[in-house]
């Protein structure tokens, strides 16, 4: 069996201890008085940034933790797993609720409680491939920007002392619709920094994440299926634990505004494909790399696997909003490098005022509701918003691709 946290440690962070570890040890005095005894509510929390989180919050004993997720097995499994980890303190006020952050008992659940002193939200749409058409667009777009905007609004009556949402570096200089999201996003919490504080963070791939192409090389390895990756897409990783520790750090410890990233170099960045590769010469595999996903099918067939040879295919990218590399900031934006061993923030991150951003919704909203409303219509309104938004359409979407 596969040891994912030591193959990422290998072959894809290559490091043996987190990345963010020193800036966590210099800062426990500060992280335990913020949250010990604290209420703690997260969104998103079956997910493996938002479960990685709590793991982290969880050795600073809040007094209480709700975690909201729609994913009820999600939830069930961040249980057992969490009773099963004996270094950490599980709250006696521990409840989980499979909901939406966006549903009416959502909302009668919060108020009951009178709200929380620390609030992350990890629910959103992460993937490029969520942008397809013009309701997966929609979909989308509601989810990381118009139901955020709700929660807020209820925050502001019931004001946390720390609030998180999870960002992206593909949110630096968008050329996709959930990049784009993800900068209106930050936009749109810098114009409630006036009633709470609130902080985001920006950070690299994390490798096996639920979803992610990595943790896909597993399952199509269990299913004796091919594996396929591009050939030419280079990203900076982090691993599970280090995605929670950045954002705990971000949500604690920053000044409102805050935007933080990981202090990582171009030549950290991983090809998928090395990946794929690895993992099969981790796993005893010679490989077998073919021409096109036909042949790779069809290698497969001819159970080469038992042979042990196992059929890869690798391809540029031609899909629409792909980025050919990764950036945490832009040229505009202000950066500090000095108050952390392995965190830049960008600072003093102004918001676009609410006028701009009720226009924005307004328009947005108008588009979903008109029946001729193309994906086109939709990605000119936020170009018009964000200005430097550079949408790549290549009329191709990883749904097409094995």
């Amino acid at each position: 069996m596969l040891d994912v946290g030591a193959f990422i440690k290998k072959h894809i962070t290559k490091r043996n201890d987190s990345l963010f570890f020193n800036d966590i040890q210099n800062n426990k005095e500060k992280l335990q008085k913020q949250i010990e005894g604290k209420s703690v509510l997260v969104i998103g929390g079956a997910g493996t940034i938002g479960s990685a989180f709590i793991k982290e919050i969880l050795y600073f004993k809040p007094s209480s933790l709700v975690v909201v997720d729609i994913n009820e097995n999600g939830l069930t499994e961040l249980t057992r797993e969490l009773r099963n980890m004996p270094t950490l303190e599980i709250p006696s006020d521990y409840l989980t609720y499979p909901m939406s952050y966006s549903d009416e008992v959502f909302v009668k659940m919060f108020k009951k409680r009178n709200g929380f002193d620390i609030v992350a939200n990890f629910s959103a749409h992460k993937h490029v491939r969520s942008e397809k058409d013009l309701f997966s667009v929609e979909a989308l777009i509601r989810n990381n920007v118009l139901n955020a905007k709700m929660l807020l609004d209820l925050l502001k009556n019931y004001p946390p002392k720390h609030f998180f949402c999870v960002s992206t570096d593909k949110a630096a200089n968008p050329v996709n619709i959930m990049g784009a999201s993800k900068k209106i996003m930050e936009e749109l919490i810098m114009t409630y920094s006036n009633f709470f504080p609130v902080t985001t963070a920006r950070f690299a791939n994390v490798a096996f994440s639920n979803g992610s192409l990595p943790a896909g090389f597993l399952d199509r390895l269990s299913k004796r299926q091919p594996l396929s990756a591009p050939s030419d897409v280079v990203r900076y990783f982090v691993s599970p634990e280090e995605s929670g520790q950045i954002c705990l750090l971000a949500c604690i410890l920053g000044d409102s505004g805050d935007i933080y990233f990981p202090k990582l170099r171009k030549e950290q960045m991983v090809k998928f494909s090395y990946i794929a590769q690895q993992l099969l010469k981790e796993l005893g595999y010679d490989i077998e790399e073919c021409n096109s996903e036909e042949e790779a099918l069809a290698k497969v067939q001819e159970n080469l696997k038992e042979q042990g040879r196992y059929p890869v295919f690798f391809s540029p990218s031609d899909t629409s909003g792909e980025k050919p590399y990764e950036e945490f900031y832009t040229e505009e934006e202000k950066v500090w490098f000095h108050d952390y061993e392995s965190l830049g923030v960008v600072k003093e991150k102004k918001g676009r005022g609410f006028g701009e951003l009720e226009e924005l919704f307004l328009n947005l909203n108008l588009l979903f509701d008109e029946e001729n409303t193309e994906k086109i219509d939709v990605v000119n309104s936020i170009k018009l918003f964000l200005g430097n938004f550079e949408h790549i359409e290549t009329g191709k979407s990883l749904d097409s691709k094995m």
